[in-house]
């Protein structure tokens, strides 16, 4: 059972006119509330209520301090664990307080009215189960509100990205926790309290919401200094959806960077997610700009590069390890895949002054480049993260002396690139194997004769139980290249091939008519004794059956002598029904029954 304890026990307003009186003892006087959950933490604390402010702690950890001067506005409902106490602050966005009980409204308001100077408002919620209200887009959140109660709040700190997702339908995802464990910045004094984490402590999270926005909405021109002009006369229509995704993408500050970008590219082919990104490198972050959706990755976030020559010898491809990945609805992509033309270069000067150029990124940025594409984009992204760019290994080459080998994960084909330290197939999926995880790597063949002597599987068995990759398809020239690096590498290696090519021998000995073909010559074999078959029908009844036909079909003519040449006729047509009709007996036939109508 929760307790709520106060300091003294005489009422409140004769507390706050002693505290005031008395400056030795000011803010002395308080309110305390035990099992108060902070921003949907996992671990409850006490809530402490004073003139100088609000503070909270949990039972193993550091205080949360809120100062009076931060407070805005607050509010007052019913929630999860009881009652919330919702406070909305200057610097802070919205605070979150749950786990009051009904009784605790009063001391509660008199606290905020005296000390702070602030209303503590009751709020219904719509409990109607409508799904179409009105958007209120607020200072610190988004309302979504059903015959003016709200239905639901989103604070803007938990928005991650917004993209139109149709003419009338805008998608909102909501930010994800890196892992499972993480409740928050301050995970482990058991509160989430900044950006994107308030939802981390929670055992299922929603990830995103769609809103349906249909029609148009009048809006006043904006000038030269993007200041919207009065007047009727200076109105004009805008779709509604639009006008929602621009408000929203503002107060998220979505697409919102600190600086000029650096470096700009156009229109760079993605495999992974698949279309056409513009990209803008800033000091901290990176931004993708398609046509659908805009992203805005902070370098922290990008946790690996590879610089990949493409087995065409027409592309390299620049992969970018992300940590979390970056989402599409509910897609996940852990790794960003951008494909260039090799012999396409390009000239750039960096947007960055001299000074800043040689005190924070000395001996790591040039001012210019002319380079191809990719190389230039990776060096670019190199240098403003710090990151190694890893390459292929020089102790892998396939049998055409390129860095990968073609292959496919199930239906997806794609390259498996041999790195110094990993297996990195790409584009889709994109998988990262590092060798300290694989446990063993198995060759086998699988399929029918004539695909199991061209390509072959490999099998990577990841250590401590954890599954498995298969790489299909694999060229059989690749085989010795691949065997090779994985003995410089010391990975366990089993080659079922060599052991199916065993007991092929031995079952090819065992039986002497098939030791003198191959496997190949075994499927030649059975189209030849197809062909064999079709010939010797044609011989025989050409060579040696001619007169034999003729013969028996006198013989015939003459038994049924009582009859008349039509009867004649119309017992052969009969007999010709009734045999299974080839082309040599058609060619014996015809000449008979030319020669009877002739007469």
């Amino acid at each position: 059972m929760a307790k709520r304890t106060a300091k003294a026990s005489a009422p409140l307003t004769e507390i706050v006119n002693e505290s005031k009186s008395a400056g030795a003892h000011t803010g002395s006087y308080r309110e305390s509330f035990n099992d108060i959950y902070l921003d949907l933490s996992k671990e409850p604390g006490k809530c402490r209520i004073a003139e100088s402010g609000l503070g909270w702690k949990p039972h193993n950890g550091e205080t949360f301090t809120l100062d009076k001067s931060e407070f805005l506005n607050a509010q007052w409902s019913r929630a999860a664990k009881g009652h919330e106490l919702k406070v909305f602050a200057r610097n802070a966005g919205v605070v979150l307080l749950d786990g009051f009980k009904q009784e605790d409204y009063d001391a509660l308001q008199k606290c905020f009215k005296v000390w702070y100077g602030v209303e503590l408002v009751q709020k219904e919620h719509a409990l109607r189960g409508w799904n179409w209200g009105r958007s209120e887009i607020g200072r610190n959140e988004l309302t979504f509100n059903v015959r003016n109660q709200p239905a639901f709040e989103i604070p803007y700190t938990e928005i991650s990205n917004t993209n139109l997702a149709g003419k009338n339908e805008v998608a909102v995802e909501f930010s994800l926790p890196t892992d499972g464990d993480d409740a928050g910045t301050n995970g482990h004094l058991g509160g989430a309290r900044t950006k994107g984490k308030k939802m981390g402590g929670a055992v299922d999270q929603l990830t995103e919401m769609r809103f349906y926005i249909p029609g148009t909405e009048t809006r006043n021109k904006k000038n030269d200094e993007g200041e919207e002009e009065a007047g009727s006369e200076n109105e004009e229509e805008h779709n509604a959806a639009n006008l929602f995704y621009e408000a929203l993408m503002d107060k998220a500050e979505i697409g919102e960077v600190a600086g000029d970008t650096y470096a700009t590219f156009l229109e760079v082919l993605h495999l992974t997610p698949r279309g056409r990104f513009d990209i803008d490198l800033y000091e901290k972050s990176f931004r993708l700009r398609g046509k659908t959706y805009d992203y805005k990755i902070p370098y922290d976030h990008a946790k690996r590069f590879f610089l990949l020559p493409k087995p065409d010898d027409l592309h390299q491809l620049l992969c970018i390890g992300l940590d979390p990945p970056l989402r599409q609805g509910q897609t996940r992509y852990p790794f960003l895949v951008m494909q260039f033309k090799k012999e396409e270069e390009v000239n750039i000067e960096l947007n960055m002054t001299e000074d800043d150029l040689n005190s924070k990124y000395a001996g790591k940025l040039q001012a210019r480049y002319e380079e191809p594409i990719g190389t230039v984009i990776a060096k670019i992204f190199k240098g403003l993260t710090g990151r190694k760019l890893t390459q292929p290994s020089p102790n892998f080459s396939s049998h055409h002396q390129m860095a990968g080998v073609k292959c496919s994960i199930k239906a997806n084909e794609g390259n498996l690139f041999c790195l110094e330290r990993a297996f990195l197939f790409v584009p889709k999926p994109a998988t990262y194997i590092s060798f300290d995880h694989v446990a063993s790597v198995t060759m086998s063949r699988v399929g029918g004769a004539i695909s199991a002597s061209r390509t072959f599987d490999i099998t990577v068995t990841l250590k401590n139980g954890a599954g498995e990759h298969q790489f299909s398809n694999i060229n059989r020239e690749e085989q010795k290249p691949l065997e090779e690096f994985l003995k410089v590498k010391n990975i366990k290696t089993k080659n079922e091939m060599d052991a199916d090519g065993a007991m092929l021998a031995a079952a090819l000995s065992a039986d002497p008519d098939l030791a003198s073909s191959e496997d190949e010559e075994v499927v030649g074999q059975d189209r030849g004794s197809a062909d064999e078959d079709d010939e010797s029908v044609d011989e025989d009844f050409q060579a040696d059956s001619d007169s034999d036909v003729a013969e028996e079909f006198d013989s015939d003519a003459k038994s049924s002598g009582g009859g008349s040449d039509a009867e004649g006729e119309d017992a052969e047509a009969d007999k010709m029904d009734e045999d299974s009709a080839s082309d040599t007996e058609k060619k014996v036939e015809r000449p008979k029954k030319k020669a009877k109508t002739g007469k």
